[in-house]
């Protein structure tokens, strides 16, 4: 008599567990989907927050790379002596103050761009020390000669970096 009335509680219960799973299922797979749904919003809003900044690190980038390009930079930077010590560090030091005005926009663009930026700037100050090195090197202007010369057969490191920024902003559309 025990076990009929055990069984027919079993049968009587065994819907309303059913149910409840059933219902626990739906209602767990309901708030993931909202969950999902706001993080998807989220993540949106924040992409349309730091996409114009993303951008403009980049424009950054490009404009740092620009600025010191050997070719544009002995042209806007003059020798205040004719000594090639003199200008070889004042172009070294133009240099570093262009790249630490830029260090805040590490954080919006690549690790690899930043890296390839970097790369640039220090292939450009080993150019301007070797240049200074040669021996036919005498001067301010002489130094002037002999980067611009070396930028004749090959391009400017800056070039590649800036080829680097153009096709990483091309890929963000």
């Amino acid at each position: 008599m025990d076990i009929d009335k055990v069984l027919e509680l079993l049968f009587n219960i065994a819907p309303a567990l059913i149910v409840g799973v059933i219902a626990y299922y739906f209602f767990k797979m309901h708030t993931d989907n909202e969950t999902n749904r706001r993080n998807f919003l989220l993540q949106k809003d924040l992409q349309k927050e730091t996409f114009p900044l993303r951008l403009q690190a980049y424009e950054r980038m490009a404009l740092f790379l620009e600025r010191i390009s050997p070719s544009k930079l002995l042209t806007r930077v003059n020798p205040t002596s004719s000594n090639k010590e003199d200008y070889e560090t004042l172009l070294i030091a133009t240099i570093e103050q262009e790249f630490e005005h830029n260090l805040s926009q590490q954080i919006y663009v690549s690790d690899q761009c930043w890296s390839i930026t970097q790369a640039a700037k220090n292939a450009t100050i080993q150019l301007i020390r070797k240049s200074t090195m040669q021996e036919g090197t005498d001067s301010a202007n002489k130094l002037r000669e002999v980067v611009l010369t070396e930028l004749m057969d090959k391009p400017a490191p800056s070039n590649a970096a800036l080829a680097f920024i153009k096709q990483e902003v091309s890929d963000m559309w």
